[in-house]
């Protein structure tokens, strides 16, 4: 398969306007489970800083991002100039690729389909690091860093999109020791690491001035529920994020944006309660997936379930279409580098939404 095809053939989850021009249904009508959205939805704080914004919007936004960068400072107990900031975390991905031109790409698989995409568009070839469902798709350190040898750069989500599995700080640091001795960068994707209780056990954050091949990136579109707005940033050598910087657009996160992440990580409330209420929602949803017949959810660590349904008898083409008749949106995962047409994703929502797609999904398998 040629490059600009793999390219092609990725699709997301989330894509509510798709499924309204398709079916003539109305967004609001739907429940997408295809996006692993905080499903408490916008804060009534960040809406109110957004909407006090609005007669800003006359104004360029700002370039360095000055206030965002404080308040991510601030937040995440980091210096300022190792922070840039992103109009979602996919851009950092891409500008990353970009300036530095890795040659080879090492990537465990399945992952977020986005560092292929960027690694590719860089002029990279690109290596698997195929994971086994046997092990539930935990990735060996060990095993990992084996295939480090002529890597110029390798990406690891933690957690990892779509299998959910997580890596303990002292797990990465054996990677980027010996991404040290093999010269390569460690791009390590925590988009999803604000939905964990206690992040200490698992963020490099801490390593960031100790291993200078560190590259961190990070989305608060996900657990702020702003995907719309896109925000992210990334953590690098104050070095790197100077090149990053000189790279990209001048306004690439806009005023609206930059307002919304400022609101959202003073807001400690909304953040204890998203914790509280996901933790809660994923372990009920994992429960009652587990009780339905024909599939093999995997233990989620976040707000999305991975979910094997090769014993069903229905393949995730079919589950999709059937749950999108029901105004109900998952992920079908077959286009997903290891894995196949026997899962799909969903992701974690209220209680009370978990209990309809419960219901519905019993009804498909049936």
């Amino acid at each position: 398969m040629n490059a600009d095809k793999q390219i092609a053939g990725f699709v997301h989850g989330g894509n509510v306007h798709a499924w309204a021009r398709e079916g003539g249904g109305e967004v609001t009508a739907v429940l997408d489970y295809s996006a692993n959205i905080n499903p408490l939805g916008l804060a009534a704080s960040v809406r109110e800083a957004i909407a006090q914004s609005l007669d800003q919007i006359v104004h360029y936004p700002d370039v360095e991002a000055a206030m965002l960068k404080t308040a991510i400072s601030s937040y995440y107990q980091v210096d300022t100039a190792q922070i840039t900031a992103g109009n979602g975390a996919v851009e950092l991905i891409y500008l990353l690729a970009h300036i530095l031109r890795p040659k080879r790409v090492l990537i465990p698989a399945p992952s977020f389909s986005e560092y292929e995409r960027a690694a590719i568009a860089a002029g990279a070839a690109i290596e698997y690091a195929y994971l086994s469902p046997a092990d539930n798709f935990a990735i060996d350190i060990e095993w990992l860093c084996g295939k480090l040898p002529g890597i110029d750069m390798v990406f690891v989500g933690n957690p990892n999109n779509p299998t959910g599995t997580l890596l303990t700080v002292s797990q990465l640091e054996r990677l980027l020791a010996a991404a040290r001795q093999a010269g390569a960068v460690v791009v390590v994707d925590e988009s999803f690491m604000d939905f964990i209780i206690d992040d200490q056990k698992h963020t490099c954050r801490p390593l960031l001035k100790q291993y200078d091949k560190l590259v961190i990136i990070h989305s608060l579109t996900k657990f702020y529920a702003i995907p719309g707005l896109r925000l992210g940033f990334s953590l690098t050598t104050p070095e790197l994020a100077r090149k990053l910087h000189a790279a990209k657009d001048p306004w690439n996160v806009n005023l609206l944006a930059q307002a919304a992440g400022v609101e959202a990580l003073a807001d400690a409330e909304y953040q204890h309660k998203s914790r509280e209420t996901v933790w809660q929602a994923k372990d009920s949803l994992y429960a009652g997936l587990k009780a339905l017949p024909g599939i093999k959810p995997f233990a989620p660590s976040v707000n999305y379930i991975l979910i094997d349904i090769s014993a069903s008898g229905r393949d995730a083409v079919q589950v999709r279409k059937l749950l999108a008749q029901q105004n109900i949106l998952i992920r079908d995962c077959s286009n997903y580098p290891g894995l196949s047409a026997s899962y799909v994703r969903v992701a974690v929502k209220l209680e009370e939404q978990n209990k309809i797609l419960l219901q519905h999904l019993e009804q498909v398998l049936r």
